[in-house]
């Protein structure tokens, strides 16, 4: 069986970014775009990734882990010179070897496979995956003979008229039989204006030596697009944002309006769930079916049940069940697991809390590091005090207890099944189950006490 390797460059700069942060590492949907190549690399079926880092590795190697195997430029002398450094890898390792640009995040794996069995079946020594556009400015043209087979490839500073004219151009990606790569990159030299390694010159040096080298046009020129600034950044987002929207409608999910959802490429949702406009769903979401998200939800990496509506909230690394309601203007943060049949209302805040079915939590109220029974009822107010000023304390209330409004249970503490806690209590001891408990000073009333103190604020 023959064995292939995926080259991706990744060791520029990318000034025209003015960033700070390594040029392959900016995201799209979530995903950085060195990542977006990768993953169309492993859906061709190839998992034999190898990255060639130079500017800021460590930021690179850090985020992509061990998702790739690593060799370092540690000066940018060209495309031709990063290749260069993988040459004793890849003779040991590989049959064929597909080069890709890190800056691609739009390249399809189908695109990839159609290379490499092109290659196969038709013997070439290499192939060039190429595309025809309108305006060719800036980039190298493919020359073909008149049986259309690839003569060379002319960068736009070297062509005559003629062939600025043409307007197939090179995508600078290609896929090489191993051996063949291997022999021209050993004679390689950077005799050039820039003083730099071309692996375009490969293409020529194989030609001169009789070698076939193919080409793979494909009709949609944006597979090919490298990002080199933020404006095409933002242009590779929509085309990317709408292939994720397009996906999802064809799978029975209503989306309002496109135009203001945005979904990252790894969430799942079910038939029949509507997503309303302004929402954002990121991560590795799941939501299940008939459930009715947003408007503006704001959702990340969150586990979403069956006929469960989300408004104006946010929602981060959680689980909501079945047939629950959470928002308006609700905040659901990490490690919080909420049952069925559950209402989180407006102004709510909860963290790192199990909360069990049919509790009803509707407004103003935080509740942290806690343990919530079934069919609890927490009134408006209600604060669970779970920091003591070095450490996290936990508090369990059990099944049918009522908390009263603008009560305080301060933590450590434990509200048994079937209490009632009447309303301002400050609650620091465990409450027995079946008991009402209140923490609060008796009312006290001072007859005449405005009058004397001159306190009235009656109108003159």
């Amino acid at each position: 069986m023959d064995k292939l390797v995926a080259l991706l460059l990744a060791a520029g700069e990318g000034k025209r970014m003015k960033s700070k942060k390594p040029k392959v590492l900016h995201k799209i949907m979530g995903k950085a775009l060195l990542e977006w190549v990768c993953e169309s690399v492993l859906e061709a079926g190839i998992r034999d990734c190898v990255g060639v880092v130079g500017h800021k590795s460590e930021e690179v190697e850090k985020y992509m882990g061990n998702r790739l195997k690593y060799f370092y430029q540690k000066e940018q002398l060209g495309t031709g010179h990063a290749v260069m450094q993988t040459i004793d890898y890849i003779k040991d390792n590989s049959d064929y070897v597909l080069i890709l640009c890190g800056d691609t995040p739009l390249i399809k794996s189908d695109t990839l496979n159609k290379a490499i069995d092109k290659v196969k079946n038709k013997d070439f020594g290499a192939l060039i995956i190429t595309t025809t556009v309108n305006n060719p400015k800036g980039y190298g043209r493919i020359i073909r003979d008149n049986n259309q087979n690839v003569l060379k490839i002319v960068e736009e500073k070297d062509a005559n008229e003629n062939e600025k004219s043409i307007n197939e151009i090179n995508s600078g990606m290609y896929c090489f039989k191993t051996d063949y790569l291997i022999e021209v990159l050993r004679n390689l030299d950077n005799n050039n204006s820039q003083s730099e390694y071309y692996l375009t010159d490969t293409i020529e040096m194989l030609l001169k030596k009789d070698i076939k080298v193919g080409a793979l046009k494909i009709n949609e020129s944006n597979e090919i697009m490298g990002i080199n600034d933020r404006k095409q950044l933002s242009i590779a987002t929509q085309i990317i944002k709408e292939d994720i929207l397009s996906h999802h409608m064809e799978n029975g999910v209503t989306i309002i309006d496109p135009k203001t959802t945005f979904i990252d490429k790894d969430v799942k949702i079910g038939i029949d769930t509507t997503i309303m406009p302004g929402s954002i769903i990121q991560g590795n979401t799941i939501i299940g079916e008939d459930s009715i998200i947003g408007p503006n939800a704001n959702i990340t990496s969150t586990e979403i049940g069956d006929f469960t509506k989300i408004n104006n909230s946010t929602i981060v690394e959680s689980k909501i069940g079945n047939f629950s309601n959470v928002g308006p203007y609700a905040y659901i943060r990490p490690k919080s697991v909420v049952g069925n049949n559950v209402k989180i209302g407006d102004f709510v805040e909860i963290k790192a809390t199990v909360i069990g079915d049919k509790t009803k939590i509707s407004h103003l109220t935080y509740v942290g590091d806690a343990q919530i029974g079934k069919n609890v009822n927490i009134g408006c107010g209600v604060v669970v005090v779970n920091y003591d000023g070095k450490k996290k304390n936990k508090t369990i209330v059990g099944d049918n207890a009522f908390i009263g409004c603008n009560t305080n249970l301060v933590s450590p503490v434990e509200v048994k099944s079937n209490s009632y806690i009447a309303a301002g209590s400050t609650i620091t001891k465990e409450v027995p189950e079946n008991s009402l408990a209140i923490a609060r000073s008796k009312q006290t009333i001072i007859d005449g006490w405005v009058k004397r103190k001159g306190m009235s604020r009656g109108i003159d």
